[in-house]
């Protein structure tokens, strides 16, 4: 079922399903398709609407009662998204010629072999 989710979620806000834990509360966050909105607790939709997202399911379990775990729990989960490097977050690559390319112009020379010196002692 939840790799299924994975394959239909993959126009979603969330590239991946996270996890969070405070105390015996565990809230995984699961992708979900385009326009399905946030399927979870009042307490994790009002945390998820804040930072963004738009398309969650929610999954949790523990003594959810305790509202102070259940939102640590919940915001765990939403900075474990922040874990992973999308390409447009990568820093911009310098590239350097490669010692090939960078000394062909010594590379290309014939070897001449050196002859060698007589030192006197």
């Amino acid at each position: 079922w939840y790799q299924r989710r994975v394959r239909e979620a993959v126009v979603s806000t969330q590239s991946t399903g996270v996890t969070g834990k405070c105390g015996s509360v565990l809230v995984r966050l699961v992708p979900a398709p385009r326009g399905t909105g946030l399927v979870s607790a009042p307490v994790p939709k009002k945390l998820l609407n804040m930072a963004g997202c738009e398309d969650c399911y929610t999954c949790a379990t523990g003594q959810t009662a305790t509202l102070g775990n259940f939102a640590k729990a919940t915001f765990a989960a939403i900075a474990a998204t922040y874990a992973y490097l999308t390409p447009d977050m990568w820093s911009p690559t310098v590239f350097t010629n490669s010692p090939y390319q960078e000394y062909t112009d010594y590379l290309a020379k014939p070897f001449v072999k050196q002859p060698k010196k007589e030192v006197k002692y």
